[in-house]
């Protein structure tokens, strides 16, 4: 992915407001970010604990979308897959994201959502930059590029539902 700026990630966002979009939390330090391992931009909102953001290069341009999640509750000891990456996370690694739909539906409260790492770090498990709090991910006979083409597909197909 390439290097983004505030700005660009500021104007990306399809399904918030101009408002809202200059409002929200963009990370500190972007410079620092690894671009060169990273399929998309995705981050929590440090200051409302409910928030996440992502960011995808698509067609050329940034594309952001605005998602809300329940935090982890106290409870059953499960495992979950990520809809992304296919990374399975003990509990609270996986949260349903929810993003309002894009234009008058989203206006009118329509929504959709997808299970996804909660901290949105499929790029780097997939890279082995990252370990699961498992220890591992299943081994996978795709390659490298075969699983971020279909981490990125498994993203645009969301995507499409706004």
């Amino acid at each position: 992915m390439r290097a983004l700026t505030e700005q660009d990630i500021r104007t990306s966002f399809i399904n918030c407001s101009k408002g809202e979009a200059k409002r929200l939390a963009v990370p500190r330090g972007l410079e620092a970010r690894p671009w060169d391992d990273l399929d998309f931009l995705g981050w929590r909102d440090p200051g409302a604990p409910d928030r996440s953001y992502v960011v995808v290069e698509r067609e050329g341009r940034p594309v952001g979308v605005a998602l809300r999640f329940q935090p982890a509750q106290r409870g059953f000891l499960h495992r979950s897959m990520c809809s992304l990456c296919l990374t399975t996370h003990p509990r609270g690694g996986v949260s349903l994201m929810t993003a309002r739909k894009a234009g008058a539906a989203g206006r009118e409260g329509n929504s959709v959502g997808a299970y996804m790492c909660t901290d949105l770090a499929c790029s780097l498990y997939l890279r082995g930059l990252k370990v699961p709090e498992s220890g591992a991910r299943f081994e996978e006979s795709l390659t490298l590029e075969e699983q971020i083409d279909r981490t990125r597909r498994n993203l645009f197909a969301f995507l499409d539902t706004l």
